[in-house]
């Protein structure tokens, strides 16, 4: 078993937090785990991207290669497109269809949505209303990692344990809901 995928978001957005989430429910999985991360500008609201890989056998390299991701999940629909080239032919594409307007020429948003759309296993999930729904608009990542889930080779309890271990003392109930909300979301 091998997964390879790209987080991708601004920053602000906890695509770090999807990584961590990820990470340690593959690791309890038994799997293996490697991550890269670029987030230079982040708190300017500049590109935050996670390069992650899970394996059953050794993985030789933090970074995915082009082409190759079984998954791209992204904050955002524009960056769900800026990192399309690592998407495999049969890669799924999991995007919040809400947009954070941080450049002057952003393109109108029901271009970028139906762009998204356009790939054969692409999910759009409205991330911010679920994450209200589940008492907290910073909640959104977990959102993600649920709505990303059904393409995970995780079991749902395992990454709600990842969430409850890693959120523990920044309300886990709530980001545990979120997850839920967000993979019920995906299913629909």
């Amino acid at each position: 078993m091998k997964t390879d995928m790209i987080l991708a978001g601004v920053g602000g957005q906890g695509v770090l937090s999807i990584a961590a989430v990820i990470a340690l429910s593959a690791v309890k999985a038994g799997f293996s785990a490697r991550q890269s991360e670029v987030h230079g500008m982040s708190q300017r609201g500049g590109a935050v991207l996670s390069h992650l890989r899970l394996s059953d056998g050794a993985i030789h390299c933090d970074l995915v290669p082009r082409g190759r991701a079984d998954l791209i999940v992204s904050m955002e629909p524009l960056e769900a497109l800026r990192y399309i080239g690592w998407l495999s032919s049969d890669g799924a594409l999991v995007s919040s269809s809400d947009p954070i307007v941080n450049i002057g020429d952003y393109p109108p948003l029901e271009t970028a949505l139906n762009a998204v759309k356009s790939f054969s296993k692409a999910r759009l999930v409205n991330a911010d209303a679920l994450a209200k729904e589940a008492g907290s608009a910073r909640a959104v990542n977990m959102v993600m990692v649920g709505a990303a889930s059904p393409f995970l080779p995780l079991e749902p309890e395992t990454l709600e344990s990842a969430i409850a271990e890693l959120f523990a003392k920044r309300d886990p109930a709530i980001n545990i809901e979120a997850f839920r909300l967000g993979r019920r979301g995906a299913d629909a």
